[in-house]
């Protein structure tokens, strides 16, 4: 054996660990066989239930503990932390961020008040699209918002900084 470390010894700056002369490599050392005998373990037979089988515990029912086992804690994150997972989780993800039914139920009663009292049949997709655009919007909107926040060396979000950046946007692409 050379004096130069090899794999993870090297890595870290270390020098390995001699073997013994004494101890076999594994590649001369004899494989050991498992007899079939005991590589299955014996089962009860089926049936009645004797006196030398042992009772079975009762199911564990999700959100009950038994009472020998102490009180679950719950883990705490670190402030800021689960804030960060969810960013993480929620830019990884393309699905809708707002419920559909209580967003149609709210883009119906805007027609609503719009069409002067006539209600008018939606499309599914007309309404997912709404609310696609909804989304794409907001979320333009907030990080907008928060850039003023960044200008304004805060990192608190502010209504001011929601109308700031609707302000800067101006009529057309700050909806009014």
């Amino acid at each position: 054996m050379t004096g130069r470390p090899h794999g993870a010894a090297r890595r870290r700056g270390q020098t390995p660990r001699r073997r013994s002369p004494l101890r076999a490599s594994p590649a001369r050392s004899p494989r050991r066989r498992r007899s079939p005998a005991r590589a299955s373990p014996v089962r009860p037979p089926r049936g009645r239930r004797t006196l030398t089988t042992p009772r079975r515990r009762p199911p564990i029912v999700p959100g009950r503990r038994p009472r020998d086992q102490p009180p679950v804690t719950r883990r705490r994150f670190r402030p800021g932390t689960r804030a960060l997972m969810e960013i993480r989780k929620y830019q990884k993800s393309t699905d809708l961020l707002i419920r559909k039914l209580p967003f149609s139920r709210l883009v119906r009663e805007v027609a609503v008040r719009f069409t002067r009292g006539i209600e008018f049949k939606w499309q599914a997709n007309a309404l997912l699209a709404l609310q696609e655009a909804a989304e794409a919007f907001l979320v333009l909107l907030l990080e907008d918002a928060f850039l003023c926040t960044l200008h304004a060396k805060r990192v608190t979000l502010f209504p001011k900084d929601v109308q700031l950046a609707r302000r800067i946007r101006g009529i057309q692409e700050g909806l009014g």
